[in-house]
């Protein structure tokens, strides 16, 4: 694996922006001093994924992925570390210097060798298009015929493979590339039995398949041989390691940056209808690759905006197949809109016979909502039908019931009304029941972490009353949750660990702050702990790391730990750093003054320490209590006694520091 000098390391994460990274990815919207959006790592439909500009990470507060800008292309795009600093190098126009002999291409990890093996098939079938006789012949005629120019076909990448059993399989292991890695990429067919191998590919225009970043990851290849009966019209790369059908869209490096820019994804079915689109002035266009929508395809577009319009071809028996892809999106929490074209059109031969600036004009005009759409669907099917008529409702309000938003959900229920011309209250009592059904066969499952985004969040503050409401909530909540923990609580490890993690917090976010002058707080939290030893293995780390940085003559910072080879490391010190909730903006509004931890470091430092000193001594107590019954000796007896005493005064006056009252 070729190695990146540490100064160079050091550049990539300084330069690269947490916002510009991830927003690469995920539409982000600022709430407070954070960017909120859903989660790109699972489904959820309130967003519970924080990006901390100050701080230069992100966070999950509901499955828990956590990083900085290195560790989320990590995550997003499955890549190794230095893929990832790679990628990042490049976005910045950071010069990497790296070994690129044969050794070290040879010694990278199967997934990268992966990577390396399609781009080479890319390049292969790019030049057989355009440099081979047969690839001018054939392959550049067919992409002419369908009216693709020759910025389109360089854009995208188009190839061709030429009509022969083994000829690019010959040109990969020429280049040194493991037959192992052929077969699975399903570039080439091993038939072991038969001692044959020969490529997947032959005789047909290519078209690359690539993720997010730009790195090809499959093809998609059509025959040109009409009168071939046996020979199936598209041919698609198997699964692989690098290669999930099911997660990937066609065109969505391509059009990522329109589609944000215009709030909006257009979705079709084939690689063509991609193509005219983007070469139509339409950017913002994705393919389903003629396989059904999944919901991560719909995941991956929620990214980059909440927006999608669907492409129907004017086939009425297709679009009945398709229709379970809309409730997906709807159950994703996106919003549709629909447009269908004439009969036999579809909108690669639709842009081609009317025009670019026709066809965005019919795009404006025909594009309804899911329901108007999905209503005359059925109506026309239902006519004057009851028992269909009645069908039809009840599959539009099992759709609606697919919105999480309740507002969008009322709205969708009475223009259902009004269009079949039945009572609303007829179909909110449908809803309710399917409603109802749902929430029977959810309380199985385990309960999702809140997020914000709720009725309850504090961005959207309410009246003075109601603020002072929440607030003597939040301090009865608070005094609840530590006389529970200081009095009630019985499992010492567990509150241990609590007290452990909320020291190593306390010094990594205010390791620079002085709690006197010319002592700062980690240098304050470390002196005082210095005899203690951490029980919870993590802070126990974590705990020693900052020692030592201590006694090199560094305070402890965060930034230099987020870099730390261990991954657990890594991601506990995201943890500390991130905070799910802010202060509303409106407490100021009403003149009410709530002071931020920042503002108490020497207060809360000193109070830190004194708590986890305070569950040390009570677990000393504990041990020493646990030992008398084994006890025989009078003199151990008595040696023990006065430990448990001494301990109990040390616990009674730190309690008193601390204005607890220990019950004896």
């Amino acid at each position: 694996m070729a190695l990146i000098k540490k100064e160079v390391v050091d550049q990539i994460i300084l330069q690269a922006d947490i916002v510009e990274v991830v927003g690469d990815f995920v539409s982000l919207k600022k709430k407070g001093q954070n960017l909120w959006a859903c989660c790109p790592f699972h489904h959820e439909k309130s967003p519970s994924f924080s990006v901390a500009p100050n701080k230069g990470i992100y966070k999950c507060f509901g499955c828990g992925k956590a990083g900085n800008a290195v560790q989320f292309i990590m995550d997003v795009e499955g890549t190794s570390y230095v893929e990832a600093l790679k990628y990042l190098a490049k976005k910045y126009s950071i010069d990497i210097e790296e070994d690129q002999s044969p050794a070290a291409v040879q010694a990278q990890n199967e997934r990268d060798s992966l990577y390396i093996l399609s781009d080479f098939a890319k390049k292969y079938y790019v030049n057989a298009l355009h440099k081979n006789d047969e690839g001018q012949s054939i392959g550049a005629p067919y992409f002419k015929q369908r009216g693709l120019s020759a910025a389109t076909i360089n854009k995208f990448e188009l190839g061709y493979s030429l009509d022969s059993w083994d000829d690019f399989t010959k040109a990969a292991l020429e280049k040194g590339f493991a037959l192992r890695y052929l077969e699975e990429t399903g570039l080439t067919i091993v038939k072991q039995e038969e001692g044959k191998q020969y490529d997947r590919f032959r005789g047909r225009v290519m078209f690359p398949i690539q993720n997010v970043s730009g790195r090809t990851i499959g093809f998609g290849a059509r025959t040109l041989k009409t009168n071939d009966k046996k020979s199936p019209k598209y041919v698609n790369s198997p699964e692989s390691p690098i290669y999930h059908k099911s997660d990937v869209l066609y065109g969505m490096f391509q059009a990522k940056q329109s589609i944000r820019q215009e709030d909006n994804c257009y979705l079709v079915e084939g690689y063509l209808d991609v193509l005219s689109l983007h070469q139509g002035g339409i950017e913002n266009v994705v393919a389903s690759s003629g396989t059904s929508l999944t919901e991560n395809q719909i995941k991956l577009i929620g990214r980059y905006t909440k927006n999608i319009t669907v492409l129907y071809d004017g086939d009425p028996a297709g679009i009945k197949a398709s229709l379970r892809g809309i409730d997906l999106i709807l159950e994703g929490g996106l919003n549709v809109n629909v447009v269908l074209f004439p009969d036999g059109d579809d909108p690669d031969s639709y842009i081609r016979k009317v025009g670019d600036t026709a066809f965005k004009a019919y795009l404006e005009k025909h594009s309804q909502d899911f329901i108007s759409f999905k209503s005359e669907l059925y109506a026309q099917e239902a006519k004057d039908n009851p028992v269909k008529k009645a069908d039809a409702i009840r599959e539009m309000v099992v759709s609606i019931a697919k919105i999480p938003d309740a507002i969008k959900r009322s709205v969708f229920l009475k223009q259902c009304s009004l269009l079949f011309g039945i009572d609303e209250q007829v179909l909110i009592s449908e809803y309710n029941k399917i409603h109802l059904t749902e929430q029977k066969n959810s309380r199985s499952q385990p309960s999702q972490p809140s997020s914000y985004g709720s009725s309850s969040s504090s961005y959207a503050p309410g009246s003075f009353e109601e603020m002072a409401a929440e607030a003597e909530a939040a301090a009865a909540a608070e005094a609840a949750m530590y006389e529970e923990e200081d009095q009630q609580e019985t499992d010492q490890n567990s509150v241990l660990r609590t007290r452990e993690r909320e020291v190593i917090r306390f010094i990594l976010n205010y390791a620079d702050k002085e709690v006197e002058e010319g002592l700062t707080a980690s240098q304050f939290m470390l002196g005082e702990l210095e005899d203690i030893e951490f029980k919870t293995p993590i802070y126990k780390k974590l705990f020693d790391l900052c020692r030592l940085k201590l006694e090199q003559g560094f305070l402890p910072t965060a930034s230099e730990f987020m870099q730390h080879e261990e991954k657990e490391i890594r991601t506990e010190v995201v943890d500390l750093l991130s905070e799910k909730y802010e202060l509303s903006k409106g407490w100021a509004t009403h003149e009410i003054i709530v002071p931020h931890e920042s503002d108490l470091v020497s207060y809360g430092s000193e109070r830190e320490v004194l708590r986890l000193k305070w569950r040390n001594v009570q677990l000393m107590i504990k041990e020493q209590m646990d030992t008398l019954p084994r006890l025989t000796e009078a003199q151990e007896l008595d040696k023990t006694l006065r430990t448990i005493k001494a301990l109990k005064e040390f616990e009674k006056q730190i309690a008193d520091l601390l204005g607890i009252v220990v019950s004896r």
